[in-house]
C-alpha cells in the first residue's frame, strides 16, 4: 500500500508540473503574439524581415531590440513605420557600442 501511495503522489506531482509548464508555454505564446502584432504595426515588411533574420542568428539581441523598438514607438520617439534603413542604423550603433567596449589594446615595451 505504501508503494502504491508513493506512485500516486509522484504522478500527482508530475501532473502539476506538466500543467505548470503548459501554462507557462501558453503565456509565452500569448506574449509572443502580442509582440508580433505590435511589430507588424510599427515596422515595414523589410524591417520585419531583417529582424526575423536576426532572431535566427542572435535571438537574445533580437528580443532586446524588439522590446526597444516597441518602447520607442509607444513613447513617440521614432517615426512610424520604422524602416529597414533605420533598423540598419540602429543595429550598426549597437554593433559599434558592443565592439568598442570589448576592444583589447596591447602595448609592447
Amino acid at each position: 500500500m505504501g508503494e502504491e501511495y508513493e506512485d500516486e503522489e509522484l504522478e500527482e506531482i508530475k501532473r502539476r508540473k506538466l500543467a505548470e509548464m503548459q501554462k507557462r508555454l501558453e503565456e509565452e505564446k500569448e506574449r509572443r503574439a502580442q509582440i508580433e502584432a505590435a511589430l507588424r504595426q510599427i515596422l515595414t515588411p523589410e524591417a520585419r524581415e531583417r529582424l526575423s533574420n536576426l532572431r535566427l542568428v542572435r535571438p537574445e539581441l533580437a528580443q532586446a531590440l524588439e522590446e526597444q523598438l516597441i518602447n520607442l514607438a509607444r513613447s513617440g520617439r521614432v517615426k512610424i513605420p520604422i524602416t529597414d534603413d533605420f533598423l540598419k542604423r540602429l543595429l550598426s550603433e549597437i554593433y559599434e557600442q558592443t565592439h568598442r567596449e570589448t576592444k583589447i589594446e596591447i602595448r609592447r615595451k
